[in-house]
């Protein structure tokens, strides 16, 4: 189901909420004018929410390639407006895999898992227990590690993750290094890119990145996914 969600709103996407399903999906459509048959669900991280100015971005850039976008609320965020997640991995996941379904019944090609730090790592972490919800995934600066604190890895699930990945990341990310990050993604036995973005931080976007990295990410992402 449909209704408003009165939120500001550029004229190529559209409000959605569905609350036939628990947790509910609540954010904003994508709809390309020459939609490629495939969708991307993308959420956010764990300080923002699907409004920030890197989501919206990604998903202007994926819908301009031909992806049907769902830009979306995790149920942490729909349920507190405002600070982190505490201990809703679950509920979250939940809320990721009925945004895939929802997404599914719109488009008549794939369904892409996509999510900034806390987003990406839960959808991750989906695709690892769950195989079929997703044929690819879009990562965008997974969280490696807290910062500072090296020696605690996110990577229990990697070893599962059967969904080829593309990691978007920072230079200057304090959640992980390049090098870091190249050595985890040996862990993964589906196909896997690391795409750096110099000179950024964990939030990727900069002011002189800001109109280019979208599309460079978009691009690189529809030609990851070409044959998967």
């Amino acid at each position: 189901m449909r209704s408003a969600y009165n939120r500001p709103m550029a004229e190529s996407f559209m409000p959605w909420i569905d609350n036939e399903v628990e947790p509910h999906v609540r954010g904003f459509l994508h709809r390309s004018a020459q939609p490629n048959g495939d969708g991307l669900v993308l959420t956010h991280g764990a300080g923002a929410n699907c409004q920030s100015p890197l989501l919206i971005a990604v998903g202007e850039a994926m819908c301009d390639r031909g992806f049907t976008v769902l830009r979306c609320d995790l149920p942490f965020r729909q349920e507190r407006p405002h600070g982190p997640p505490l201990r809703t991995a679950d509920r979250d996941q939940q809320g990721i895999r009925n945004a895939a379904e929802a997404l599914r019944k719109q488009i008549s090609g794939r369904v892409f898992l996509g999510g900034h730090s806390y987003g990406g790592r839960q959808s991750s972490m989906l695709a690892a227990a769950e195989p079929d919800v997703a044929s690819a995934l879009l990562l965008l600066s997974y969280p490696l590690h807290p910062p500072k604190r090296p020696q605690q890895l996110r990577t229990a699930h990697f070893p599962q993750l059967r969904a080829p990945a593309l990691f978007v990341t920072g230079t200057r990310d304090g959640f992980g290094t390049l090098d870091e990050l190249g050595a985890a993604l040996t862990l993964i036995p589906a196909k896997t890119e690391l795409l750096p973005v110099q000179f950024a931080g964990h939030e990727l976007l900069t002011k002189k990145n800001r109109d280019e990295l979208p599309r460079t990410i978009a691009d690189t992402f529809s030609r990851f996914v070409e044959g998967t």
